[in-house]
């Protein structure tokens, strides 16, 4: 029997976090491939310190995609979220680039040849949730964790004199009542901050956003309301810690509200299934809860390396389903081809989409136009109905 009254917390950084630079420079370079060939192949990692960036990993791709125009896309990233600091600015950290062509071994057991489908790039497993804890259907500490921030680095980038910096985190804990959250107990925001605003100053300019992102009445006492809770936060970003691709991949995700495989997003083309797959998964659990089969859901894949077909699907509606999971499962393959082709296709991830991704998380965000996030949509509810009868 699930728990129906208890606290939950999740985290949040900001795109100006060590780590989420990193994610948004190594998909500023997917986004630089697949802009110039959709078929490009991308695995790159970004490294960051003390005004240096080190870029490495492996492609292929159009030879008009030179390190140099490598080096263009990653000051632009950094330019964007805002980094103009003596530790850290745009136009003068070092940048080094180390990226090389993809391994032919690799190439051939993943590439569509004669009778062979296209493969998984690489072995794992994926994961994908909803519910109906808030109307983009994601779990409520997460959500309220990366809009506090987001609101934040609006705010940032309209007003230079507001005194915020590009580094920050948040935390956000929720009291849970007959299983559904009801407020929040303790709220923690750390910030970086011009260094002659007070801690006490740094609170009153952050208590806005945490109130106007939270529900009404949802605010939690004075005591429990932490910014800043070591004092001064002057040196930030990548001058105050290194930061790497991949490792806020529970930011990323569900906030720890749901499994993880474990494979990161950000640097990696969508014939990568740590991407592709978990975005499917995301895709598929939210519109089984769309088309109001269950409250709840959880559903995972798995893939070998070079093999196109998964090699399993699992739904769990945590004894929420109107239906039998079996069955859930069954509809899903009946309407989705989930082999890594037939993801990229029904998705159309094949587009320089990923930049936008990398900081606020991957799931709960509204599609966009040009066919960013599609894996949000909720267009397949009356597929899934109708092949389930």
């Amino acid at each position: 029997m699930a728990r129906e009254n208890f606290q939950f917390t999740s985290e949040s950084v900001s795109e100006g976090h060590p780590d989420k630079v990193c994610d948004r420079i190594s998909d500023a370079i997917v986004d630089l491939f697949l802009d110039a060939d959709p078929a490009s192949r991308v695995a790159v990692e970004t490294l960051t310190t003390t005004n240096r960036i080190v870029l490495a990993g492996e492609v292929r791709g159009p030879d008009t995609i030179t390190p140099e125009k490598m080096e263009r896309a990653a000051r632009n990233a950094v330019q964007a979220i805002g980094y103009e600091q003596d530790g850290f600015h745009w136009e003068n950290a070092e940048v080094s680039v180390h990226v090389h062509q993809q391994s032919a071994d690799i190439a051939q057991g993943v590439d569509a040849a004669g009778n062979k489908d296209e493969g998984a790039g690489d072995q794992g497993i994926m994961f994908g949730y909803a519910c109906r804890e808030t109307a983009v259907l994601m779990p409520a500490p997460i959500f309220y964790s990366h809009k506090i921030l987001e609101a934040m680095a609006t705010a940032r980038h309209g007003d230079a004199n507001l005194g915020f910096g590009p580094d920050s985190k948040s935390q956000v804990t929720l009291q849970y009542e007959n299983g559904q959250p009801v407020r929040a107990s303790s709220i923690v925001v750390s910030t970086q901050h011009r260094e002659d605003l007070s801690q006490d100053e740094v609170r009153e300019l952050v208590r806005p956003f945490v109130e106007n992102t939270l529900p009404q009445g949802w605010m939690c006492g004075e005591d429990e309301f932490y910014v800043n809770p070591t004092g001064k936060f002057v040196i930030g970003g990548p001058d105050g810690d290194a930061g790497l691709t991949g490792r806020k991949i529970i930011v990323d995700t569900y906030g720890g509200a749901a499994p993880h495989g474990g494979g990161a997003f950000s640097g990696k083309d969508p014939t990568k299934v740590d991407r592709s797959a978990a975005y499917a998964s995301r895709y598929l659990a939210k519109n089984v809860v769309a088309a109001d089969l269950a409250d709840k859901c959880t559903i995972q894949l798995s893939y070998a390396i070079g093999v196109s077909k998964p090699l399993s699907l699992y739904v769990d509606t945590h004894g929420t389903g109107k239906i039998a999971d079996a069955r859930i499962e069954r509809a899903i393959a009946d309407v989705m081809d989930l082999s890594p082709r037939g993801i990229r296709e029904h998705l159309s991830l094949n587009r320089p989409i990923y930049e936008r991704t990398a900081a606020y998380g991957h799931f709960g965000r509204i599609p966009d136009e040009d066919g960013g996030f599609s894996w949000e949509k909720t267009d397949l509810t009356d597929q899934l109905k109708s092949t389930i009868g």
